[in-house]
């Protein structure tokens, strides 16, 4: 097999400083977000826009096209039309793998190395169903030589010896046993994927493969998930990037470069879910705060405090309303002030500004959530 010169199963990449920086990150971020408290449904909500999004990129890189909102559809149950059936089909294949790895690895603690039979259910998994429109037999190796592109893909007699080689190269060179630590999982994850798109072992479904696989390595070391998607995303976002840094990684028989773009999108990918996430915890901080500022005033009608305090939890953190705007926002704001008067509306304003909620410019309003700074820690 010395025609496969890029399939060498040695180490052949170096770890340079900026990725080993960054590598450092993406475990902070990965404990970070991983020991923020979320209200169930918040963590639900994110878990699904995770899957929906991870199953969107991956199918998206191999040619469906179907939307997220489509995606969406299907996720709550939908049946799309008979002509968008098989995409249909993609994606609902690759969001119950997604599942059963989850059920799987991250609430039962299992804990599998990657073996030749691991790779093939993964495929059966991406390939249930989808008949003609699928080039390859589900969980059977190739049988005829591909070409995907410009690459040339070895011969397929090869291509069992190759697939237990990398298994075995894996479980040595990345120490397979419980306390793998982070960054070599991340490590083993990337390289695996792109053995994987290297080998090509099936005759169709090889890309959603070996992105499952990378997604199950990085739960197998506690990726939070919650940010499943993110690899996935990346890729598809960045395809040309994609393609063409496998292309590089194998004309120069080295993945440095893979590495370094793969951990740069993973970082930027936890980095933007540690925003969102925070952003949603700013919220419910925000929420106790107004509770917590209504509570230490006196009023004599209990209608009245109600109708101030929806008032205030109506007012929106991330831009500036009017007044028309803001009572409208909410049915039971709606409501409270339906029968009631613009000076009411604006006395009851008045009061939030003073109260130190509100903040106004223009004749915009906006909630003041810098009176939460005093609850941060001190910084220079």
């Amino acid at each position: 097999m010395q025609e496969y010169q890029h399939i060498i199963f040695k180490k052949r990449w170096e770890i340079t400083p900026q990725t080993q920086y960054q590598l450092g990150e993406c475990e902070a971020m990965v404990r970070a977000i991983s020991n923020i408290p979320l209200r169930p449904q918040d963590r639900g909500k994110l878990l699904n826009v995770s899957l929906i999004k991870g199953a969107q990129a991956t199918t998206a890189i191999e040619g469906n096209t179907l939307s997220q909102e489509e995606i969406e559809r299907v996720f709550e149950g939908e049946e799309l039309p008979p002509s968008r059936e098989y995409l249909q089909k993609e994606v609902t294949n690759v969001i119950s793998a997604f599942n059963y790895l989850l059920n799987e690895v991250v609430r039962d603690g299992k804990e599998w190395p990657v073996t030749p039979d691991l790779i093939k259910q993964f495929h059966k998994m991406i390939s249930k169903n989808l008949g003609e429109h699928l080039d390859a037999i589900p969980g059977r190796w190739r049988e005829d030589r591909r070409q995907v592109g410009p690459y040339l893909a070895p011969e397929h007699q090869h291509v069992p010896k190759l697939i237990n080689k990398l298994c075995d190269w894996i479980k040595e060179e990345f120490h397979f046993h419980k306390e793998q630590d982070f960054k070599t999982a991340v490590i083993q994850a990337i390289i695996t994927h792109v053995y994987i798109e290297w080998i090509h072992p099936f005759g169709d479904g090889n890309g959603r493969t070996g992105r499952l696989l990378e997604f199950f390595i990085l739960l197998r070391a506690g990726l939070p998930s919650i940010t499943s998607h993110i690899l996935s995303n990346f890729y598809n976002q960045t395809r040309t990037d994609y393609y063409r840094h496998l292309n590089i990684a194998r004309k120069e028989r080295g993945l440095t470069q893979f590495i370094e773009y793969a951990v740069q999108g993973f970082r930027d990918g936890l980095l933007d879910n540690l925003e969102i996430i925070q952003a949603g915890q700013l919220k419910i901080f925000w929420r106790n705060h107004i509770f917590e500022s209504f509570a230490d005033v006196k009023y004599t009608k209990k209608n009245v405090f109600k109708r101030k305090r929806d008032l205030m939890l109506s007012a929106p953190i991330d831009n500036w309303l009017t007044v028309d705007e803001i009572i409208t926002t909410k049915t039971e704001v709606i409501r409270a002030y339906a029968s009631l008067g613009k000076a009411t509306i604006k006395r009851d304003l008045k009061e939030l500004l003073e109260m130190g909620l509100l903040v106004q410019q223009d004749k915009k309003f906006h909630a003041n959530t810098m009176a939460l700074q005093a609850s941060l820690p001190e910084k220079k």
